[in-house]
């Protein structure tokens, strides 16, 4: 344990510090997604086939994965302003280089850079702002924080694919990283400075997998994010399958993407407060909506409700899974969430091939069904991890006691 005094607790909300943060998470889901809805430009470009072209999109996610845990066990000792700082400046230099690629090769290393600060960034953007933020206030930084993630899927990413289709796909990731630049400027600026005591204890993955529930929301926010992906990757030939019209599958986008801040919102006013209940109550409304979508989908007002839901569900689950993971981390915060993103990737890969499967075995009108399934198994570790994973916030006492008079759930929450 570290003999040092503690540092003083922040006393302001750095409210222009968490917006430099949201924006920069804005920049690294745009750049993230961008290759996307710019295969065809890049296929020519590059003079390599569509699929090939979509892995500039794989690889990115694949470095993540591999390199995450190491990377950030190797820059441990580097100020957390200065790591963030040079993270921006690496997505700028990735998009510049994939802008200038002369050819698929070079666009893929270049990728591969951006890949490893992607999952730098999201090992320390969250232990940073519950360091330079008030206890009491680490939700709401949150909630601002993860805004950026809504805002470039809504915005970002669509923004980015009209920009490549009429000025050109080079232009486009040109203009990303011109973007990064004025935020490395303003990262420099706005990012305030966070000491570290004498005698930190260094990240140790098999020390903060050994705290009391952090297993348990390694597994569950990631099946969470498993099952988004099984029914988003596949929701054109559910919309199709349901008889809706075209344009709904570029709605549908839009509707998650603007319900995932509405999310964010109600989840920063909730999660210091009452997070457990909120948690729950969301979890269980992902599910709902996901088992009712075959039933009402091919009605298009109700299925546009739906979709708001889960949207909205997908946007709070983040909030309140990434304060509980910092909480059950304890001191091994920064390695608890390193493995939350390996796992949260590695649930976003396996999500893609589930919901392929659920798309063939069982067709587009089910994939919903099975998507709703790894929620439910989310739902029920969440309920059982009452004691250490979950435990219930300052405003949900009287709530916590009742519960507790039901013998299966004080079972579940040993």
């Amino acid at each position: 344990m570290s003999s040092a005094l503690p540092l003083p607790a922040p006393k302001r909300f750095p409210l222009a510090a968490m917006l430099v943060l949201a924006t920069i998470a804005f920049t690294a889901i745009t750049t993230e997604l961008l290759p996307s809805g710019l295969l065809p430009q890049i296929s020519d470009g590059l003079t390599v086939s569509e699929p090939v072209a979509g892995y500039l999109a794989a690889a990115y996610a694949a470095v993540i994965v591999v390199t995450v845990i190491p990377a950030a066990r190797l820059l441990a000792r580097v100020p957390r302003k200065t790591l963030l700082v040079s993270l921006v400046l690496t997505f700028a230099l990735s998009n510049v280089l994939v802008g200038l690629a002369p050819n698929f090769a070079a666009a893929m290393g270049a990728r591969l850079v951006g890949g490893l600060a992607h999952g730098l960034l999201w090992t320390t953007m969250a232990p940073f702002v519950s360091r330079v933020v008030p206890a009491d206030k680490v939700g709401k930084a949150l909630a601002i924080v993860f805004s950026g993630n809504s805002l470039g899927l809504a915005i970002g990413a669509p923004l980015g694919t009209a920009l490549g289709t009429f000025f050109g796909w080079r232009a486009a990731f040109l203009f990303l990283a011109g973007f990064g630049l004025l935020l490395t400027g303003l990262a420099l600026w706005l990012l305030p400075l966070v000491r570290r005591t004498p005698d930190a204890v260094r990240p140790s993955m098999r020390l903060a997998i050994a705290q009391p529930g952090v297993k348990s929301v390694a597994i569950a926010w990631p099946l969470l994010v498993l099952a988004h992906f099984a029914l988003f990757t596949y929701i054109a030939p559910f919309i199709r399958e349901a008889g809706l019209p075209d344009y709904a599958i570029s709605l549908s986008l839009t509707v998650l993407g603007a319900a995932g801040l509405l999310g964010i919102w109600i989840a920063g006013i909730t999660v210091d407060t009452r997070p457990r209940r909120s948690l729950l109550i969301t979890t269980a409304a992902i599910a709902v909506a996901m088992l009712l979508l075959p039933l009402g989908g091919g009605i298009f007002p109700v299925a546009m409700v739906l979709m708001t839901v889960w949207g909205a569900g997908l946007g709070a689950i983040g909030i309140f899974n990434q304060a509980a993971i910092l909480r059950a981390g304890g001191e091994y915060r920064d390695a608890a969430n390193g493995l939350t993103v390996l796992t949260i990737q590695l649930g976003i890969t396996v999500g893609a091939l589930y919901g392929s499967a659920a798309l063939v075995l069982a067709g587009p009108l089910m994939v919903p069904v099975a998507a709703a399934l790894p929620v439910v198994v989310a739902l029920a570790i969440t309920l059982a991890g009452k004691r250490h994973a979950y435990p219930p916030g300052r405003k949900e006492r009287g709530w916590s006691e009742a519960e507790a008079g039901t013998p299966a759930l004080i079972e579940a929450g040993k």
